[in-house]
């Protein structure tokens, strides 16, 4: 298990925000918890300085293309993209220096996964560079896959048999704990559980973590299985909770996610 570096992208700028908060129709509710006046390019060159592998940069939103561009020169191959991706730019942005590309408004397509669309991304790309997001809310008890920059629930529920069919088609998962994204309030540890139970292929999970604590208890609960990323509360995003340097450390200590 180990912790993966993050850039979160939103108005061309890196940002961190409170997941639940993002909205088409109601901007201004939109709350920030840092608005960096740095390149996204510095960041991703500080995360390959420490070879922190793995990360994922994310457009929230149209007009970030400029600055996720920025943030790939930075290190050439060693982060994934996600934010609107599709059949007609995956290419591009794997050329433009993409390790993966992040899917998951395109394959979930009118609140169902799109088995069609699914297996026509995985032949242009190919399974080993796709990373299907699966970030999910929280509704009724029970963990519902959200698109749109996580604002309409699917009806595809995070599931045993649901994982294992997806996993067919992708090398990864990535999951944001909506509900808890951006608060700093602790990670959602019954979804982090529930992932390790029922994924068969590396997975990594987003969201709430405020300490190296939540990062030791990610390891426990989610059975050295999945992995972490820390916006928020790092210190070079403006955070109090977790410095860079712990994370590189917790990392040197701790072996690559196991399936």
């Amino acid at each position: 298990m180990k912790i993966r570096p993050c850039i979160d992208i939103h108005a061309g700028k890196v940002k961190q925000i409170v997941g639940s908060t993002l909205s088409d129709k109601k901007a201004q509710t939109l709350k920030e918890n840092f608005v960096s006046d740095r390149p996204p390019s510095y960041y991703s060159s500080l995360f390959k300085k420490y070879n922190l592998t793995g990360g994922h940069i994310i457009m929230l939103g149209p007009g970030n293309e400029e600055a996720a561009l920025d943030a790939l020169s930075g290190w050439p191959g060693g982060m994934q993209i996600g934010g609107g991706i599709n059949l007609d730019n995956a290419i591009y942005w794997l050329e433009k220096g993409a390790s993966h590309v992040i899917v998951t408004s395109f394959v979930f397509y009118k609140g169902r996964v799109d088995m069609e669309r699914l297996k026509r991304l995985e032949a242009l790309v190919g399974k080993q560079r796709l990373v299907l997001d699966l970030s999910c809310r929280k509704k009724d008890g029970r963990y519902f896959i959200v698109t749109d920059r996580w604002q309409n629930f699917t009806q595809e529920e995070i599931s045993k048999q649901g994982l294992e069919t997806l996993s067919r088609y992708c090398s990864e998962f990535l999951v944001h704990g909506v509900d808890v994204e951006g608060k700093c309030q602790g990670v959602d540890l019954v979804l982090v559980e529930m992932l390790a139970d029922f994924s068969p292929i590396p997975t990594t999970y987003a969201g709430g973590a405020r300490s190296i604590e939540d990062a030791i208890h990610v390891k426990d609960k989610g059975k050295d299985r999945i992995d972490l990323t820390i916006g928020s509360a790092l210190d070079i995003f403006g955070g109090k909770g977790v410095t860079l340097e712990q994370i590189v450390a917790f990392n040197l200590k701790n072996p690559e996610a196991s399936v």
